[in-house]
C-alpha cells in the first residue's frame, strides 16, 4: 500500500469519527451550544482543553521554530505553560463562579455596561480573528502535503471539513469531538518522537534522550548538535543570541496573552460548579505536559537529522548531498513530496551537482564558500511549519507512523480552530445581536446567527491565511499579544480590583488594542496585506520590541489608562463591589475572629 493511501485511511478514519461525534453530540439549545449544558466532567473538559489548547502553533509550528534557532524560541514554551498557570490560578475559577455564558457578558456585567461588552467583543474577535489565520495556515501546510496538493488548494479543503462540524455541533459537539482529537494528535506527536529518539540516543523517553548521548559518536546529544549547526555557520543551538530585553516581553506577551484567550477561558464555563473549574485546570497541565516536554527533544533531534542528510559524508569536508541522491535515494523521497506543497525547495546555485545548506550571511562561511566555489544556501526554502510533520519521513519512519502525524497534525489545527470559531460566534450572536441589537431574538434565531457568524469568520480567517504575516506560531504570537492588550487587563481589574469603573475599563480596552494593532500593522502590513508595512521584526520601531512582543507593553498601556480615567470619574457602584467580592470570596466564608 502506498503512502498517500496510508495517509487518506488515517486521515479520513479521523474526519469520520470528528464529524459523527459532531453530529452525535448537535448543539439543541443555546446552553449545550454556547457551554455544552455546563454538564462536562472535568477530566474530560481537561483532555478537551488540551486539545483546544494546543494548536496548529503547538503541534506543527512550535518545535520548527525551536529547531532552526533553539534556546532563544524556548520562550514559546516558557510563556506558553506559565500562561496557562497564570489562567487556571488567577481566573478560571472566578469567571466559572460568576456564571456567564461568555467573557464578553462577563465584563459587560461586572462593568456595568453595555458599551464594555461590545468593546469587549470587538477586541475577542480581532484577536480570535487572528489566532485563526494561524490555525488555518497549519491546516493548509498539513492537508497540502498528506493530499499531495499545493497549500491553497489544502487550506480550502480544511476550511470545508472546519465547516462541517464546527458550525453544526456548538460547544457541546466540539468538546466531545475535541476529546477524540486530543488522543490523535498526542499519540500522532510522542510515537514518532519516541521511534527517534531511539534511533538516536537508545533512550525510550525523548525528553530524557535529548540530554543523552548521541549514539553514533558517543557525544552528548546536544554537544553534537552544537557542533553540527557551528560548522555550517549558524548559531550555537543551546547559547542565548537573542535580544533579553524582547525575550522578556515576548514571553510575558504570551503569558498574559494565554489568560486573556477567550476560546480557553470558555472552556471553564461548561463544567458543573466552581471545584471542577479548578480540577478541569489542573488535568489539563497534566495533558498539555505530555505534549510540552516532548517539543523541545522534536525540535533538537529533528534539526540534528536534517543536517546531517544535508551533508550525508561527514560535514562540509565530506562533501554535500547530490542532485541526484535527492532525485534517486529512497530517504530523500520526502523531500521532493514537499516540494509540490511549495513549502520546500533547493537549487543548484553554482551548477556543482549538490545542494549546499550552510549560513551563507556568516562572514566565515563566506571565506569557505568563496574557497569551494559555492554560490550561497541552495536549500532555498525550508518553511518551519512543515518540520513536524515531515520529521518521520526524514527519519525513514514506518508508513503508518507518517498516516498518524498527518491526522494528528489536523487534529491540532482543527480543534482549536473550532474553539476559536466559537468564541467568535457566542460574542456575535450571543454579546452583540442578543445582548445589543435585538434582545428579544428567539433561540432559534439566536443559534442561527451563531452559526452565520461561524461561517463568515472561517470565510475571513481562510482568505487572510493564503498569505499569512508569518509561520503558524508567530501568527498565534500576535494573537496572544492582542490579548495580552485588550482582555487579559479588563478580566484582572474585573476581578481583584473595585475601583475601576465602566469609563476606565472601556478606555483601557480601546488604548491596548489600539496602540498594539497599530504597532502589529506598522510591521507585518495594515490588516496584514504584505508590502504596506513600515518596518520590520528585524529592525522595529521601538528599540528591539518586535511587533510579537508588543502585547506585554499595549498591557500595560490598558492598566494604566484604566486607572487614571477611573480615577477621573465617578466611583464604582456599591452594588457592582458587592458582586465583585462575592466572586471573589469563596461561598459561607465569615468574617475573621479573634482568637
Amino acid at each position: 500500500m502506498d503512502q498517500f493511501t496510508i495517509n487518506l485511511l488515517f486521515v479520513g478514519a479521523s474526519f469520520a469519527l470528528y464529524i459523527g461525534i459532531a453530529i452525535w453530540a448537535r448543539a439543541g439549545s443555546t446552553s449545550e451550544f454556547y457551554a455544552a449544558g455546563r454538564g462536562v466532567h472535568p477530566v474530560t473538559n481537561g483532555m478537551a482543553t488540551a486539545a483546544d489548547w494546543m494548536s496548529a502553533a503547538s503541534f506543527i509550528s512550535m518545535a520548527g521554530l525551536i529547531a532552526f534557532t533553539g534556546y532563544d524560541n524556548s520562550s514559546f514554551l516558557m510563556g506558553w505553560t506559565g500562561g496557562y498557570v497564570l489562567l487556571a490560578l488567577l481566573l478560571a475559577p472566578y469567571l466559572r463562579k460568576f456564571g456567564k455564558f461568555t467573557v464578553s457578558e462577563f465584563i459587560g456585567d461586572r462593568f456595568y455596561s453595555q458599551t464594555a461588552r461590545i468593546v469587549a467583543v470587538i477586541c475577542l474577535i480581532v484577536a480570535s480573528t487572528t489566532y485563526v489565520i494561524g490555525q488555518m495556515t497549519g491546516v493548509g501546510v498539513a492537508f497540502g502535503r498528506f493530499l499531495e496538493v499545493d497549500n491553497t488548494t489544502g487550506l480550502l479543503i480544511g476550511a470545508c471539513v472546519v465547516f462541517a462540524y464546527a458550525v453544526f455541533g456548538g460547544m457541546k459537539g466540539v468538546t466531545y469531538t475535541q476529546v477524540a482529537q486530543y488522543c490523535v494528535l498526542i499519540m500522532a506527536y510522542t510515537i514518532p518522537a519516541i521511534f527517534i529518539s531511539l534511533q538516536l540516543t537508545g533512550t525510550p523517553i525523548p525528553a530524557l534522550g535529548l540530554f543523552g548521548e548521541h549514539a553514533a559518536s558517543g557525544e552528548p546529544l546536544l554537544a553534537k548538535l552544537d557542533a553540527v549547526v557551528t560548522e555550517l555557520g549558524f548559531n550555537e543551538y543551546t547559547a542565548h543570541h537573542a535580544d533579553t530585553f524582547n525575550m522578556v516581553l515576548f514571553t510575558l506577551s504570551l503569558m498574559i496573552g494565554t489568560a486573556g484567550l477567550p476560546h480557553v477561558i470558555m472552556r471553564f464555563f461548561t463544567v458543573p460548579r466552581v471545584a471542577d473549574a479548578r480540577w478541569s485546570a489542573g488535568w489539563t497541565l497534566v495533558f498539555i505536559a505530555l505534549l510540552y516536554l516532548t517539543a523541545p527533544a522534536v525540535g533538537a533531534m529533528a534539526r540534528l537529522n536534517i543536517t546531517e542528510m544535508m551533508w550525508p559524508n561527514g560535514g562540509i569536508q565530506g562533501g554535500a548531498v547530490t542532485t541526484q541522491q535527492i532525485e534517486t535515494e529512497e530517504r530523500y523521497a520526502w523531500m521532493s513530496t514537499w516540494q509540490k506543497t511549495g513549502l520546500l525547495d533547493w537549487e543548484d546555485k553554482n551548477g556543482d551537482g549538490a545542494i549546499q545548506y550552510y549560513n551563507d550571511k556568516n562572514a566565515d562561511l563566506q571565506a569557505i564558500a568563496s574557497e569551494n566555489g559555492w554560490k550561497g544556501n541552495e536549500l532555498t526554502k525550508f518553511n518551519r511549519d512543515i518540520l513536524v510533520l515531515a520529521n518521520p519521513e526524514i527519519a525513514n519512519l514506518p508508513g503508518w507512523v507518517i498516516g498518524l502525524v498527518a491526522a494528528g497534525g489536523l487534529a491540532a489545527a482543527l480543534s482549536t480552530a473550532a474553539g476559536l470559531l466559537l468564541a467568535i460566534s457566542s460574542a456575535v450572536s450571543h454579546d452583540l445581536i442578543k445582548g445589543a441589537i435585538n434582545p428579544s431574538i428567539s433561540e432559534k434565531g439566536e443559534l442561527m446567527s451563531a452559526r452565520v457568524a461561524m461561517g463568515v469568520a472561517i470565510a475571513v480567517a481562510t482568505y487572510l491565511g493564503l498569505n499569512p504575516p508569518g509561520f503558524a506560531a508567530q501568527t498565534v504570537a500576535l494573537a496572544f499579544g492582542l490579548a495580552a492588550a485588550s482582555i487579559f487587563p479588563a478580566l484582572m481589574m474585573g476581578i481583584f480590583s473595585t475601583k475601576i469603573n465602566n469609563k476606565g475599563a472601556v478606555a483601557g480596552m480601546l488604548a491596548g488594542l489600539v496602540v498594539t494593532l497599530v504597532y502589529i500593522f506598522l510591521h507585518k502590513g495594515w490588516f496584514f496585506i504584505p508590502g504596506t508595512n513600515s518596518f520590520s521584526d528585524a529592525d522595529p520601531l521601538l528599540g528591539t520590541v518586535k511587533s510579537t512582543s508588543f502585547g506585554a507593553i499595549g498591557a500595560v498601556v490598558n492598566f494604566a489608562v484604566a486607572y487614571v480615567v477611573a480615577g477621573m470619574t465617578e466611583e464604582t457602584p456599591d452594588e457592582i463591589k458587592e458582586l465583585v467580592e462575592s466572586v471573589r470570596v469563596p461561598r459561607g466564608a465569615g468574617a475573621a475572629q479573634d482568637h
